[in-house]
This record gives C-alpha cells, structure tokens and sequence, in this order.
C-alpha cells in the first residue's frame, strides 16, 4: 500500500461526511495487496475481532542493526479491510522501538475513529494493536 498516514489524515481532514468517510476507509482496505490462502492461516489471524483479520509480522534488521517491523494484513469485512490500512500505516517500517512509542489513541482521535465505529470494531481496532506492539515487543526481546 501507497497511501502514507499523512495521505490519510489529509483525507479524514478534506471528508467531512462520514459516509464519505466510511467509502474512503473501503477503497483504502482494497489498496491493501491480498494475502494468499496459506497466509489467512490461525496462525495469523487477529484474536479479538468479530470480523476475521489476518496479520503478517516480518522483522528486517536496518543499517544498525536495529529490528524494523513490516505489517501485512487482511480481513474478510470491507470496514475493517480499511481499519488494517490505517494501522498498517501507522506502524509500517517503524522500528520496534518507535512501534512502542506512538500515541495511537491520539491517531484514532485525530482520525475521529472512536466516537463512529462500533464497539466491536474499536475492540478489533485495539486487538490489532496490541497484537503489533506485543510483536514489537517480541523484536526487542530478541534484538
């Protein structure tokens, strides 16, 4: 996926219609490159979430030696397809370090994510970054 964060915090900003704003989210989760059928494994999925999502952690060593983390997901609903974009975004290419460092909520409250999705889908929103930060977490124990 292209899209930075910036791009869409930019958008969130130029939408001011939530509907709009719900499209927006959906053709984000299309921009996300499809995970193989091997990869939609239980191995991956996302615990915590109504809709079924699948993450895929790959940890590089940059120039330093540090451990960056790159995030690949999925899910099966269209809404939530697009909340994966968001936090892969967010998180893509960060060290782990950095990973455990962003203020996600104030992201979530920039974006305006909490007062207009439902309960189930922050749950899944907050599983899906606790699942990359007990990654990041993972990277640093074993860097």
């Amino acid at each position: 996926m292209k899209t930075t964060l910036d791009d869409i915090l930019e958008s969130f900003e130029f939408l001011d219609d939530w509907e709009d704003r719900y499209k927006y989210l959906i053709d984000l989760g299309k921009e996300l490159p499809p995970l193989s059928d091997a990869e939609r494994s239980e191995d991956h999925k996302v615990r915590g979430c109504v809709s079924q999502v699948w993450l895929i952690t790959s940890i590089e060593k940059n120039t330093d030696g540090v451990p960056v983390l790159i995030f690949r997901g999925d899910s099966d609903a269209l809404i939530v397809q697009g909340l994966v974009a968001i936090v892969t975004a967010i998180f893509n290419g960060k060290t782990a370090a950095d990973i455990l460092s962003i203020d996600v909520e104030a992201i979530f409250k920039k974006l305006g994510l909490q007062e207009h999705l439902t309960p189930q889908r922050s749950n899944g929103l907050r599983s899906m970054v606790g699942r990359i930060r007990a990654d990041a977490e993972a990277a640093l124990a074993a860097a």
